[in-house]
């Protein structure tokens, strides 16, 4: 069976020092287009929550949004935990802001079946954990809130800052990630499956030889030279071969000997990298854009690329380092493999708390039982 949105979430979360996950959003640019996705997604779910307000003190009619969607062991999944959760999905999924309402509906309709699916295994497990007493600290989600953030290039206080200017609070922010829940799963199943997810040293081999070149790792430094069009009028043509030209004339001092780390912090437009002497970090074959990565994949260290042009401007690379030995990602693939394995394991055992579970599907509700200004199309 594949595996769901939900089984998706719980892997990315055992996956905290997997390479897989920290290397995704290690290009300033790439964090940048992240952060606004995250960003515009959040307002999007906090702008479209189900009103759930009573009609009044003496008015105690049933609502779509408070009749049950499926009761599990006897609680109920209302239908605007469904809404809800059909916006997590789509937030996943990364909707564009202006798709049109009319597909937007489409989605929701589509996602309603997993959104239910989801809401139960999530019923299934919060029981689990309770039983467990599992507990997540506050010190624990702010630790894994760094980590989301320093992915980003950003403090903790600089990623508030851009939910405040969205019009989102952070604590609310902080609730609709779910991140409490997760950190929760995660320690109940590395405790629950910790001798059945070992990972031996042959597999993390086996692992590496079949994926190597997806895994080698180089770390380059940049200088980005962008077209400089100011005026609306300025000819593009023009100012894309002014920035060539200066972005050559700038390869020639480097190649004469000028300090690459100085020239990136007073000329590169990628400001993020620039204030770091042009560094990106490591980064693997997928993380860049195509003519980047070509370029800096086949370079030695210390080895200067030519002029390289992207959609972004033109840059000069400095490949300063290299990981393309098994000891250097043993960890990070055991990390993997273990994540693979706990995913598999944690999958089959709510498949198994299903099979066991007191499931109700209720009979859809006749329309004198609904308020009409009330009805949210689920």
């Amino acid at each position: 069976m594949l595996l769901s949105d939900f089984y998706f979430s719980l892997a990315k979360l055992f996956n905290v020092l997997s390479f897989e996950r920290t290397q995704i959003m290690k290009s300033c640019l790439k964090a940048l287009a992240t952060l606004i996705t995250l960003l515009t997604a959040c307002s999007l779910v906090v702008a479209s929550e189900p009103n759930t307000t009573p009609a009044g003190p003496n008015t105690p009619t049933k609502t779509a949004s408070n009749i049950a969607a499926v009761t599990v062991n006897g609680v109920d999944i209302t239908e605007a935990d469904v809404e809800n959760e059909i916006l997590q999905l789509l937030r996943r999924r990364r909707t564009p802001p202006q798709t049109p309402p009319l597909l937007i509906e489409q989605y929701k309709k589509q996602l309603r079946q997993p959104a239910l699916e989801n809401l139960i295994d999530k019923q299934l497990l919060d029981e689990q954990i309770k039983q467990a007493n599992i507990v997540v600290t506050e010190e624990e989600v702010m630790d894994h809130i760094k980590k989301i953030t320093s992915q980003l290039r950003l403090s903790v206080d600089e990623f508030k800052e851009q939910l405040k200017n969205m019009g989102i609070d952070f604590d609310q922010w902080k609730q609709q990630m779910q991140i409490e829940r997760g950190l929760g799963y995660q320690k109940f199943f590395e405790t629950k499956f910790a001798d059945k997810a070992i990972v031996t040293e042959d597999e993390a081999k086996n692992y590496y030889s079949e994926n190597e070149k997806k895994i080698e790792q180089v770390r380059a430094s940049h200088i980005l030279i962008i077209p400089d069009t100011p005026d609306p009028n300025t000819d593009p043509n023009q100012a894309k071969a002014k920035a060539k030209v200066r972005a050559e004339q700038l390869l020639k001092q480097l190649q004469n000997g000028a300090d690459f780390a100085e020239l990136a912090k007073a000329n590169s437009a990628d400001t993020g990298s620039a204030s770091a002497s042009g560094d990106l970090g490591f980064f693997e074959r997928g993380s860049m854009v195509a003519p980047f990565e070509n370029a800096a994949f086949v370079l030695d260290v210390n080895q200067l690329s030519n002029v390289v042009e992207t959609q972004f401007g033109y840059h000069i690379i400095k490949v300063t380092d290299r990981k393309n030995t098994f000891e250097q990602f043993k960890d990070d693939v055991i990390a993997t493999l273990k994540t693979k394995k706990l995913t598999e394991l944690s999958s089959k055992y709510v498949e198994s708390l299903k099979a066991d579970a007191n499931i109700v599907y209720p009979k859809p509700p006749s329309n004198k039982d609904i308020e009409p200004n009330k009805v949210t199309e689920p």
